[in-house]
């Protein structure tokens, strides 16, 4: 997959809120023995309808917890919301009771899971699945209900739709079971689609046809879409903005071609350099650890003359340092319009701070997608 691009010229300004906006976001676990793990630390994100923002970092950054925490499926105890709020058309999910939650989950926003191999109850039909699925959230009749059923079906590509509605999950191949996934998240014509890592253990030719999938039922239903994932290719094939996700922390957010061609956090640099590259011979390839153990790398970024220098939690902070009111070192700062990283807050940032990320941007928009 091509992962650099040219600069498109600038995105037609769309006025308007959006669809989902995630505002300094923390979640912990509290363990046994008083342990206290903090998942996710003051995250903020948002997605328009139509847009694909892709959520990308390694195992544990706190990807999906911040999915899961927009469906209240973390579970409590352990967990906690510490602080921050989710807004869905404005409205504050994290303040909604769980039989509120029943009518936004799976109806207005539904989600993809990891492993689809593990996803489906191996005792029931996948028609039973997916009929669950509408009867919880449409007041249909049982013969309307297999309809849409079908239907779901038919749209993500499914053959012998009907009929296949009675097989179960050990008959369907890894790629047809992640399609079934989609078919229940999509069947209540959801206005958001959070999906994590959907095509995990998947082959590439297999890989491809569900991104596909995925982006040409997009495109017909105006659909947000949050895509986690750890496969920058995917990224930039799919996305119109990134979010790099390290420790529970947003290190760098922008558009998918800001980002490609100047990106500021030394991982963000660290995830790019350490992708192969065909053209290139290489004997031993870049990791990551080789970019954030560097000093080097940690130095004020250039044309700052008061100094914004990346966060990260193994490098020594600035003199000037500054904590919030929580005792945070860490805040997000727009470096450029539309484009953050994460920065220790020194008290220079902290006299200056800057808007949330929030950037109303598609490929589509510029004839850009494929």
């Amino acid at each position: 997959m091509t992962q650099t691009t040219t600069q498109p010229a600038p995105s037609r300004s769309k006025p308007g809120k959006p669809l989902f906006e995630v505002a300094d976001l923390a979640v912990s676990f509290h363990l046994e023995g008083g342990q206290v793990v903090h998942a996710v630390n003051g995250v903020s994100m948002s997605i328009y309808p139509r847009q694909t923002l892709a959520v990308v970092g390694e195992s544990g950054c706190g990807k999906s917890v911040t999915a899961m925490s927009s469906m209240q499926l973390i579970p409590r105890p352990p967990g906690r919301f510490d602080r921050g709020t989710i807004l869905f058309e404005g409205r504050n999910l994290l303040s909604l009771t769980e039989k509120q939650m029943l009518n936004v989950r799976g109806k207005d926003i539904a989600m993809i899971f990891q492993e689809p191999m593990t996803s489906l109850n191996p005792v029931y039909t996948i028609g039973d699945q997916i009929l669950e699925a509408i009867f919880l959230h449409q007041d249909v009749e049982a013969k309307s209900a297999v309809e849409i059923a079908v239907q779901a079906m038919t749209d993500v590509g499914i053959p012998d739709p009907r009929g296949r509605l009675q097989a179960y999950p050990h008959q369907f191949s890894g790629g047809m079971r992640q399609r079934v996934m989609i078919a229940m998240a999509l069947a209540c014509q959801p206005k958001l689609l959070l999906a994590d890592e959907p095509t995990t253990a998947l082959d590439v030719t297999i890989q491809a046809q569900i991104l596909d999938l995925l982006r040409d039922l997009q495109r017909k239903r105006d659909m947000g879409m949050m895509l986690i994932t750890h496969d920058l290719g995917v990224v930039a094939e799919n996305a119109d903005v990134v979010c790099v996700m390290y420790a529970g922390r947003v290190v760098e957010y922008a558009k998918i071609y800001d980002l490609f061609d100047k990106c500021y956090h030394p991982y963000t640099r660290g995830l790019l350099r350490s992708i192969p590259k065909l053209h290139e011979k290489q004997h031993r390839l870049i990791t990551v650890d080789q970019v954030v153990n560097d000093p080097n790398e940690f130095t004020k970024l250039p044309g700052h003359e008061h100094g914004v220098t990346p966060w990260w939690p193994g490098m020594t902070p600035p003199r000037d340092l500054a904590k919030s009111p929580e005792g945070d070192e860490y805040m997000l700062y727009e470096i450029e319009p539309e484009h953050w990283v994460g920065c220790w807050r020194t008290e220079y940032l902290e006299s200056h701070p800057t808007r949330r990320p929030v950037i109303d941007y598609r490929k589509d928009d510029l004839g850009e997608s494929d």
